[in-house]
């Protein structure tokens, strides 16, 4: 599930209206779309303060941090070409009384529809949403610590 909200997440990047030069600052919800930036609890990350994350109350609680890159942005809002520096990061802690328990560290880039054979695709990571990959997946919940990518180099423009 908690990867299922962490697509959703990133989706709400892809798909959010053309708001990347509105207002400066934080709104309601904690996006700072000059700063390319959302802090705050997950309930917001939907646009919707409802004490839920797209109808899911899980991770409603858990603290945010979203980032993304001004490629991304450029990508996204101004129609400009995807290149190998989009990326975005969401870094989930819900480790309150009334959390999910849990704490995940995502790092995404895009890669393009060739995926593997891709100039800007890294070893270790997974494919999504047909050209993106995810180059590090990893958290803790009362399950234990897991890793599900680790992508080599896994920081942002070191791509091959």
């Amino acid at each position: 599930m908690k990867k299922l909200i962490v697509l959703l997440t990133v989706l709400a990047l892809l798909a959010t209206p053309s708001l990347a030069f509105a207002g400066g600052g934080f709104d309601q919800y904690g996006y700072n779309y000059q700063a390319r930036i959302f802090v705050g609890p997950a309930d917001g990350v939907d646009r919707s303060l409802d004490g839920a994350v797209w109808g899911d109350p899980t991770y409603a609680n858990d603290h945010l941090v979203m980032k993304w890159s001004k490629a991304w942005d450029d990508a996204r809002f101004n129609g400009a070409a995807w290149t190998c520096d989009a990326w975005t990061d969401n870094e989930w802690n819900g480790m309150m009384p009334d959390g999910s328990q849990s704490v995940w560290h995502y790092k995404i880039v895009w890669v393009g529809p060739e995926l593997e054979a891709s100039p800007c695709w890294r070893t270790g990571g997974y494919a999504i949403w047909g050209e993106f990959e995810t180059i590090m997946d990893q958290g803790a919940d009362p399950s234990g610590h897991t890793w599900f990518a680790h992508a080599v180099p896994t920081g942002y423009g070191s791509h091959p």
